[in-house]
């Protein structure tokens, strides 16, 4: 795999063709060898080659390993997803090629043809992907770890909060609470960026940002729920920016008194037209957005400057009128406390205005399709960008909070002169200006707590301020209008719900989502048209918060699972950080809005109910299957040093299916009374190779069951070394159940004694037996062959699934137990677990037993009671007396067997001595006649259950035990005439003589 064979010519070598091996004198050669089976290939090589002869790195990484020319060395594409990559890739041989036999001398001899292998073909397929008509495909973008995630999510932290409600939350909150609001959504957020740091490298992380990374973790159940919610709360949150954008806008215009309509239809209008222009942009590929991303970083930057050297220069009466003063300490302490106002006046709801500006920390991750190194880009570009968004934050809120009053009336005539005497209160009237009639009457519409636009008035030059709320909000809502559809992409991808396929859809060189954008444009469209910002933050909190908590878990979860298959890189975080940060983002959720946590809480569950019901078929080697593992086996372990009891006696079957797509009424009997009770596990003994789709058959059918095929020369085989293997632990098998071997009669002596010795070892093993007879067979071949059904590999796919007798509702029909020897209880526990299930729930139990005419009432009354203290649902127990008669109908019976008697009577004795140690499974006269009274009671219970039991559903006969004398084929016609004749399925029964049921207490 990935070696080239050329014919070897030591003349000639100008006519090698490029990249292959060459010999000359001019330098020593180099030797390699690969060895094939006895047989050895030898190339030489010079190190000094012309170029045309180099060997290019693709060829290099072809070259096979010292141990065969067949194996190849370790390479990074064979580790590769193929599904990720999006194209064919290289494959390392399998076991099966590497052990068959290689004709080197054919290998040689085909030169460059030799190329004609799979590997080949694959890497010609590879080389004409990545080359277009010219010679090469346009490439993607892919971006850094700067600008394609710690800009981005500056710029999504830096949003419409930071300009227009980050000054009113201080004047509300105080400087401290204001703090501390901060840090507890950096706490969220910084939890949550450690948590996607990790998850983000353990391995590479393809497109759909935090949706990828949860339901990789925690599988589609969860995935798809916080796929959905998630993708939504990204066109809340472009919603969010675009009518911050709006609202600033609609203020420019009333300054100007050049409003549209009116305040609220302003912002409708505007917000539609701006959305409609992020739209455009982000169509025309991620280029140009990221081109426009930069540009408004350019400008937030110089508004930033603008802003804090406005702070130092000293304020104009025009300015004081407005209550900006500078840094003043007396300002500063006053507003270091809060001052709560109006309805929003409260903590949580501050809190909960203020977050959304800390949602954009997923803004890098989301992209993850788009970036060059994810794994190294979303750790580092996230968590600066954390670090510099708070430091901003922290120092505007603190300075703002130093320089501007709370409450100011905007009018000159407020100031004070020299030596005044009028009332005034607060600390305005020490700066030189008496605010208090405003104060008193509510009227101030400048001021921190009055006005949205403080930090324009603080600035140096107003409109660089303009200009940086509009590079906030517009960044930020561009970047989430990219980023709803990339994250809902993937989603649809992986079609985990219906109908949303249609989205996954992508164009270009980025495979942009141009339908998903254009569903997201509709969405932020709605919720523009609310046009109240206090509104929509709430809303967007909550489902950022959830996502947050559902990260958190992930991290926690893969975590604490101890799964190999967890190894990030990075290093820095903690499942219990990452717990926290869970608990802490649902607690949140519920304090800051209880009613849109709810929404938020029930729409998940509802998706994730949905997912669990239709259960996609989808791997992804999530951390729930590693916790479902570790569980098993912390529980099997557990169990293993607990001794048996009775009471905790379960039916552990290993059912000897061959391919169960064949046998559906024998899978479908032992899953009606082991599915959620016990252990079954289904074998195939014959089958040359395994056969994966049985298991998935299974699966489809909903019957819950373990499947392995096993390889053996025999049937015999096989199962004995399936009784001594099967299970683990305390789970192993004590049942073993097969079904009724039809064409006995036309077997050959071996197959027969197969089948029957097969019985005898699991009674040797201490094992029960359950054998199932029913009337047409259990195997289906020949319907499947007549319907047209029977793929090659005999095996169904899910549309192929046939309906048993074992499936279907039996009403209230009997179930008839023949308990006709005491096996420890398996006879009667088998019904009662039937009984439990649907179908089978409105059948009745009738018990018969063997008796005789004058005690047969107290023998009745007996049993009753013994059927009592079980704390059985018996309907009634019937006490048969006749079965001592002679049988009506012996000459079927001798019909069988004559193919198997000896007959000695007419062969001389040394004949009969000779076939009699050669042919052991028959049986001799003397045979025969010591064991014709037991074959006539056979032979007579036939009679008797084909008259009682000709209307029931199922009939369940105690298997006899044959001693260790017996002919095998005697033991079959036994078998045989027990359940000849009879409508309804039977089933053989015997347990390993020891209790299964009992009526104690302890």
């Amino acid at each position: 795999m990935g070696h080239r064979f050329s014919k070897r010519k030591l003349e000639g070598t100008e006519n090698l063709s490029p990249g292959r091996f060459s010999v000359s004198e001019e330098a020593p050669p180099h030797y390699s060898s690969y060895s094939t089976g006895s047989e050895m290939a030898v190339s030489m090589e010079t190190p000094t080659q012309r170029p045309s002869e180099v060997v290019n790195s693709r060829q290099d990484n072809r070259r096979p390993s010292i141990y065969s020319t067949m194996d190849a060395m370790p390479h990074l594409e064979f580790y590769a997803n193929a599904t990720a990559t999006g194209r064919i890739r290289r494959c390392r041989p399998s076991l099966e090629t590497l052990r068959k036999t290689v004709d080197v001398g054919h290998m040689l001899n085909m030169g460059d043809s030799g190329r004609g292998s799979v590997s080949a073909l694959q890497e010609s397929e590879i080389e004409s992907e990545e080359n277009g008509p010219g010679g090469k495909t346009a490439q993607p973008v892919r971006f850094g770890w700067i600008t394609g995630v710690m800009i981005r999510c500056m710029l999504n932290i830096w949003g419409v909060i930071l300009f227009l409600r980050l000054s009113w939350i201080t004047s509300q909150a105080g400087i401290l609470l204001t703090w501390l609001i901060i840090l507890m959504s950096v706490l969220v957020t910084s939890i949550t960026a450690l948590s996607v740091s990790a998850i983000s490298t353990n391995g590479r992380v393809s497109s759909g940002g935090a949706y990828f990374m949860i339901s990789r973790t925690l599988g589609p159940e969860l995935g798809g729920p916080i796929g959905v919610v998630f993708s939504f709360a990204n066109a809340l949150a472009c919603a969010l920016n675009t009518v911050g954008f709006a609202e600033t806008v609609r203020d420019l215009l009333i300054e100007y008194d050049s409003q549209i309509v009116d305040s609220v239809n302003d912002v409708r209008i505007i917000g539609s037209i701006t959305v409609t222009v992020l739209l455009l942009i982000s169509l025309a590929g991620m280029e140009w957005e990221s081109k426009t991303q930069i540009l408004f970083f350019l400008v937030l930057m110089v508004s930033f400057v603008n802003y804090f050297v406005g702070t130092l220069i000293p304020a104009t009466p025009q300015k004081q009128s407005i209550g900006v003063f500078g840094y003043r300490s007396e300002i500063f302490l006053e507003n270091l406390f809060p001052d709560w106002r109006g309805a929003d006046g409260d903590f949580f709801r501050m809190f909960a205005i203020f977050f959304p500006s800390a949602i954009g920390i997923l803004a890098g991750a989301n992209i993850s399709g788009d970036l060059k190194e994810p794994e190294i880009a979303i750790p580092r570009g996230t968590l600066m960008a954390i670090f510099w968004t708070t430091v901003s934050y922290l120092a505007i809120s603190s300075t703002v909070g130093a320089c501007v009053l709370r409450d100011a009336s905007g009018s000159m005539n407020d100031s004070l002169p020299l030596n005044f005497s009028e009332p005034c209160e607060g600390l305005s009237c020490g700066l030189g200006w008496n605010f208090t009639e405003c104060q008193q009457s509510g009227t101030c519409t400048f001021g921190l707590a009055n006005n949205f636009q403080v930090l324009i008035q603080v600035s140096g030059f107003g409109p660089l301020i303009y200009a940086g709320i509009f590079a906030a909000t517009l960044s930020s809502a561009l970047a989430f209008l990219v980023s709803a559809p990339k994250v809902f992409q993937c989603l649809c991808k992986d079609n985990i719900y219906p109908f949303i396929g249609f989205f996954a859809k992508g164009y270009g060189k980025n495979n942009e989502p141009l339908r998903a954008y254009l569903l997201c444009y509709i969405i932020a469209m709605c919720f523009i048209l609310i046009a109240e910002l206090n509104v929509i933050a709430p809303l967007i909190s909550n489902f950022f918060l959830c996502s947050y908590a559902l990260i958190n878990f992930s991290c926690f979860h893969a975590s604490i699972t101890n799964s190999p298959g967890w190894r990030p890189s990075f290093r820095y975080f903690s499942p219990w950080t990452g717990l926290f940060g869970a608990v802490i983002s649902v607690v949140l959720m519920f304090l800051l809005t209880w009613w849109a946590a709810l929404i938020a809480f029930g729409l998940i569950i509802f998706l994730f109910g949905y997912v669990v019901y239709k259960k996609p078929g989808v791997n992804w080697g999530s951390s729930v299957q590693a916790s479902t593992y570790n569980m098993a086996l912390s529980y099997s372990v557990s169990l293993a040093g607990v001794e048996d009891h009775v009471k905790n006696y379960r039916p552990q079957c290993l059912v000897l299916t061959g391919p169960p797509t064949l046998r559906p009424a024998l899978v479908d009997f032992v899953g009606s009374f082991t599915k959620n009770v016990s252990l079954m596990i289904c074998d195939s003994s014959a089958l040359k190779r395994p056969n994966k789709k049985n298991g998935s058959w299974l699966n489809q059918r909903k019957v819950r069951s373990f499947y392995t095929s096993f390889k053996a020369s025999d049937l015999r085989e096989g199962a004995r070394h399936l009784l001594q293997a099967s299970g683990l632990g305390k789970l192993k098998p004590n049942i073993l159940v097969m079904g009724f071997k039809m064409n006995w009669h036309e077997s050959s002596s071996k197959g027969i004694e197969d089948y029957i010795n097969t019985i005898y070892d699991a009674f040797d093993s201490n094992h029960g037996v359950c054998v199932l007879r029913m009337m047409d067979g259990l195997d289906i071949r020949d319907e499947l062959e007549t319907e047209g059904m029977l793929c090659s590999s005999v095996c169904n796919t899910a549309n192929d699934q046939i309906k048993t007798v074992f499936q279907s509702n039996q009403g209230k029909k009997t179930i008839d137990v023949y308990w006709i020897s005491d096996d420890g209880g398996l006879t009667l526990l088998v019904p009662y677990l039937l009984t439990r299930r649907k179908c089978w729930r409105r059948s009745k139990v009738r018990v018969f037993i063997i008796g005789e005419q004058q005690t047969m009432e107290n023998d009745r009354k007996e049993m009753m009671t013994l059927l009592q203290r079980f704390r059985l649902d018996v309907h009634d127990v019937i006490v048969v007396t006749d079965s001592e008669r002679p049988p009506l109908a012996k000459k079927r019976f001798e019909e069988t067997l004559a193919p198997f008697r000896l007959n000695e009577g007419q062969l001389d004795e040394r004949t009969a001595q000779q076939q009699r140690t050669e042919f052991t499974w028959k049986v001799t006269d003397k045979e025969m006649d010591a064991l014709r009274p037991k074959s006539e009671k056979k032979v007579r219970l036939n009679e008797l259950i084909r008259r009682n039991s000709k209307y029931a559903a199922l009939v369940l006969v105690s298997l006899p035990v044959a001693q260790a004398d017996c002919p095998s084929s005697l033991y079959m016609s036994w078998l045989d005439t027990l359940s000849y004749g009879i409508h309804c399925p039977v089933l053989l029964i015997r347990g390993n003589q020891q209790n299964v049921m009992t009526f104690y207490c302890q």
